[in-house]
């Protein structure tokens, strides 16, 4: 079964070891959730302690700033999509 553009491995090499990302933007979307999930987390310790509750009203922003990533990802992946020429899987 070949592979289409859009299911291609991207490959990183370092030395002898290899990464191997398959389905690039669920891959893209998933570390993008645990970036918030980190910004969150960690904004919400800090705010604990009154003298960090600046930074961690940052971590919020910045967490709610990549809540806007995370539809931009999804309409990347299916525009994306249909540029791809037709194949086995839609017949």
């Amino acid at each position: 079964m070949p592979d289409t553009p859009v299911d291609n491995p991207l490959t990183l090499h370092f030395g002898r070891e290899e990464l191997i990302i398959r389905r690039r933007y669920e891959t893209l979307s998933i570390i993008n959730d645990f970036l918030i999930a980190i910004w969150f987390l960690a904004g919400s310790i800090l705010f604990l302690y009154p003298s960090m509750e600046k930074i961690g009203i940052w971590l919020f922003i910045v967490g709610s700033f990549q809540f806007l990533i995370r539809p931009t990802i999804r309409l990347a992946s299916h525009v994306h999509l249909k540029r791809v020429p037709a194949t086995h899987w839609e017949s």
